[in-house]
């Protein structure tokens, strides 16, 4: 799948926003990209879901991991592909991401992390420090969006379905602000 057809695949579904949007990493942009449109197709989810495991060999990993909400959909879709366990991590009561509802890492056990699109991959490292605090080994990173366009890097084999270059705005000079447009939080709380 090439950068232009995931783009295309984001604009049918209506999943590439425009307008002023908040990001979880505080920046802003004139356009998010609402994974959570584009995966609502099941024949989609499954054709993301393979590219991205394709990018993998199946033999080096163990489990799949990913980050909720974004991550859930794509990530069991990569784990059913690659016929391997799949887990997530969720916010605690104070917003940090932790292990819950019973799920373990076993010593060694290599994980494969899951994400729907990254800026400056927060929720990313998180999962990576609980895999490696729970003694497990990251076996990639797989996402389906890299709005840093590669320049984010996380020192492990990481995958994307297209790496976007998608202007992000400083919050304190932000042109957007400036012209009053609403500032929009899409995505998860």
């Amino acid at each position: 799948m090439t950068n232009q057809e995931l783009l295309q695949a984001f604009r049918e579904t209506g999943a590439l926003l425009e307008g002023h949007f908040l990001l979880r990493s505080g920046l802003h942009s004139g356009q998010y990209f609402q994974c959570a449109l584009l995966l609502q197709q099941m024949p989609l989810v499954e054709r993301l879901g393979a590219a991205l495991a394709g990018k993998f060999d199946a033999g080096s990993i163990d489990t799949v991991i990913a980050p909720a909400m974004g991550g859930l959909v794509i990530g069991q879709e990569v784990a059913r592909q690659l016929r391997k366990r799949f887990i997530f991590v969720e916010k605690d009561d104070h917003g940090k991401l932790t292990l819950r509802r019973g799920f373990k890492i076993a010593q060694g056990e290599r994980i494969l992390v899951v994400e729907d699109v990254i800026t400056k991959g927060g929720r990313v490292q998180e999962t990576l420090d609980i895999v490696r605090a729970n003694g497990g080994q990251v076996a990639g990173i797989a996402v389906v969006v890299d709005r840093s366009g590669g320049a984010v890097s996380f020192g492990v084999p990481t995958q994307s379905l297209g790496q976007l270059q998608v202007e992000t705005l400083d919050p304190t000079n932000c042109p957007l602000c400036k012209r009053g447009l609403l500032l929009v939080k899409p995505g998860s709380k």
